[in-house]
């Protein structure tokens, strides 16, 4: 899944990175997910995170990308812009 997230107010690559490196460490922590800044990351106010979960149970993948997207809903300090979601079942 790709996640856009518009960071309005960011000046600085430094505030961003800030925000973005607890978003990256709480996700982890908290979902056990794969998390990485994927792409704009020299832009102050966007930044897109790549998540992945990997499960043998598709309903299971479906249930934790809702809940980390919620959560991240939740954070306050920048807002989802856009969701690219892929799920791959075999």
């Amino acid at each position: 899944m790709s996640t856009y997230l518009a960071l309005p107010g960011i000046g600085s690559l430094k505030a961003k990175r800030s925000i973005v490196k607890g978003v990256i460490g709480r996700l982890q922590s908290r979902f056990n997910v794969s998390v990485s800044e994927v792409d704009h990351q020299d832009a102050h106010q966007i930044a897109v995170l790549g998540i992945a979960v990997v499960a043998n149970d598709g309903r299971f993948v479906d249930q934790q990308l809702d809940a980390v997207l919620n959560f991240m809903r939740n954070d306050g300090r920048f807002y989802i812009s856009h969701v690219e979601r892929e799920t791959f079942g075999f």
